[in-house]
């Protein structure tokens, strides 16, 4: 076995962290771990006292000498190097999700965490933070590898090695894992089963897929078929892909002449209109995601507070997000043994889509090696999806910038080219309004703030 290791989490007080610490623990024979690090900010502090202390109780179940340290010091977690950072932090809690997802909302507009207004706003909160984070890895950790699986992660992925210069960073998300069960599923192979091959390529939220079987046979349009045909049995099931996102079935004919498989998140974009009302339906009853999200991680917290838990719970896999921590532990397991594990990843592009610009940040399928993510050629894409993926890019590009500069204009200019968003004044009103509520956790911003508060722009819960 290689040498030790040392991990540190940023964002340790997640109810994610028990799957991070089953991933690791599963994979004890090719990380051989000293230190575990587990850090968080002062309004984390209990939620990381409870899940630290359930993380050391699993440790020592399993048998394992690992120190575990849990501190509010992200400069104390990093002093004297680290391996791998990973990243699975949310600036302003959970509160501020409930804000991106009510106030654009009350404009009649998508509420969502990493769609619209709100998932720009994610951006702006996170990607100053993951710029201080890079600074003290400079210092403290320059050899390190940053894991990030905040969301968005493609934006946080881009702002890290393009505005950090923080080469060493890779992106993750749940969404291809959990397409990858889903298309075993429909094809009729078992859970536990790898037989197909997938092929991604697009932006973090924003991929389309391709799928082969195990005779070189592709089977994607056998997929959209079960998956999006009203009359297949596998569609009847209405089941959904993630659970923040309603199963809403998308037009056959436009999948099928597209050719590849839509992520979940598509439905924002091919089926506005029934996703949109479905989501003012659900914020007209008081049911945003992000508050049934906060009563399901205070029931998870109870559960971990039983010291006779020293595993991670069933009832984690209502939390949404699932698979998010132990594909995290693949990555890592993967650059440290040059396992080069086929993973779907955010990373720079490098000519992978020949639509996109060449540094910029996709999701693409990629084989993990020691020197970090070598993407598979994909090509370009065809028009209906090529024109889409561009203007999130330019989007992506434009929040990026607002994020780590504090540019109003900028800010602006992002909110005109989301295509959730309407433009003119309408998105202006919307963009200011957001910018008070969160004032606390946009320091890039705060001269603007200042402005808008003194020109009487107010925020006020509903």
């Amino acid at each position: 076995m290689s040498k030790k290791i040392k991990i540190v989490t940023i964002g340790g007080g997640s109810s994610y962290t028990p799957e991070l610490m089953e991933g690791f623990i599963n994979r004890r024979d090719k990380l051989d771990i000293s230190e575990l690090w587990l850090v968080d900010v002062e309004a984390g502090r209990e939620k990381l006292e409870i899940v630290g202390e359930m993380a050391k109780r699993m440790v020592k179940a399993a048998g394992l000498d690992w120190e575990v340290h849990l501190t509010l010091d992200r400069r104390e977690a990093l002093q004297g190097g680290a391996d791998f950072v990973t990243t699975q932090f949310r600036v302003g809690q959970l509160d501020a999700r409930v804000k991106d997802e009510r106030i654009p909302a009350k404009y009649g507009l998508l509420g969502q965490e990493t769609n619209g207004a709100g998932g720009i706003f994610k951006a702006f909160r996170t990607i100053p933070v993951i710029l201080d984070i890079i600074n003290d890895m400079r210092e403290l950790a320059p050899n390190a590898w940053l894991i990030d699986f905040t969301n968005p992660a493609g934006m946080v992925t881009e702002a890290a090695i393009k505005v950090g210069g923080w080469k060493r960073t890779i992106g993750l998300c749940n969404i291809p894992v959990g397409a990858t069960k889903m298309n075993h599923e429909a094809m009729g192979y078992g859970p536990d089963e790898s037989v197909l091959f997938e092929k991604f390529a697009g932006l973090n939220h924003f991929h389309w897929h391709r799928v082969w079987d195990k005779d070189g046979t592709e089977v994607t349009d056998k997929l959209i078929d079960a998956f999006y045909n009203p009359e297949s049995e596998f569609a009847k099931k209405k089941r959904a892909e993630v659970a923040n996102i309603a199963a809403i079935n998308y037009t056959l004919e436009q999948v099928q002449d597209l050719g590849m498989l839509p992520c979940p998140y598509h439905r924002y974009y091919y089926i506005e209109r029934d996703m949109l009302e479905e989501s003012l339906e659900k914020y007209n009853k008081h049911q945003t995601r992000a508050e049934e999200v906060k009563r399901t991680e205070a029931e998870l917290f109870e559960l971990y507070k039983d010291p006779a838990l020293d595993y991670k719970p069933e009832q984690l896999a209502k939390r949404g997000g699932a698979h998010y921590s132990d594909a995290a532990c693949e990555i890592i397991s993967s650059i440290h043994n040059d396992g080069r594990a086929v993973m779907t990843v955010s990373t720079q592009n490098n000519g992978t889509i020949t639509d996109l610009p060449y540094d910029c940040v996709v999701e693409v399928t990629s084989v993990i090696t020691s020197h970090g993510a070598e993407p598979f050629n994909w090509g370009s894409f065809p028009p209906a999806a090529r024109g889409q993926l561009q203007l999130m890019k330019s989007m992506e590009e434009l929040v990026i910038e607002a994020a780590a500069t504090g540019n109003y204009g900028k800010a602006i200019q992002a909110f005109n080219v989301n295509p959730l968003i309407p433009s003119g004044t309408y998105a202006k009103d919307l963009l200011n309004e957001m910018l008070v509520a969160h004032k606390d956790y946009l320091p890039q911003f705060k001269d603007k703030i200042a402005e808008l508060e003194a020109a009487g722009v107010t925020y006020i819960a509903d």
